[in-house]
């Protein structure tokens, strides 16, 4: 698995694929609360692809008033439990630390995703809440020692 910064327009539209599928079609999120006015314009897009070159997996970062809020990370059913969420966090994270270095990190984790992000550092603050229906904790990377 491979992940990189989105360039070109037609990977951008490859990504919102993906993750129309996961989040709308999969999870029932509605269109409009899944893509935002964040996907035109401040925010940095990956796209993850397996070893045969099929795009698989998508993440966007974006600078908030707070750190760094990474968001709409997807990768399709097949090819989860393959290291694709974890080579789009590893590529969005090491170019995060590259834009913004000491900058908090922070997301909202779905309640399965807890567990993968704790692995990569992560820890969650405060209580559960509901996105979309969907429950979630904030999580914040651990400061590097």
């Amino acid at each position: 698995m491979e992940a990189q910064r989105i360039t070109a327009p037609q990977d951008l539209e490859v990504a919102f694929a993906i993750r129309n599928k996961v989040f709308v079609e999969g999870q029932n999120v509605p269109a409009e609360a899944e893509h935002d006015a964040y996907d035109a314009a401040g925010a940095t897009h990956y796209l993850a692809r397996a070893t045969d070159g099929v795009s698989c997996g998508a993440a966007r970062w974006r600078k908030t008033e707070v750190g760094v809020k990474l968001e709409r990370f997807a990768v399709l059913t097949e090819y989860r439990n393959q290291q694709a969420g974890a080579a789009l966090l590893k590529q969005v994270l090491d170019d995060v630390d590259a834009a913004w270095p000491g900058v908090e990190v922070y997301l909202n984790a779905q309640l399965p995703a807890v567990r993968f992000y704790e692995r990569h550092g992560f820890e969650k603050v405060g209580e559960m809440f509901e996105e979309c229906d969907i429950q979630h904790y904030k999580m914040v990377r651990k400061p590097v020692s």
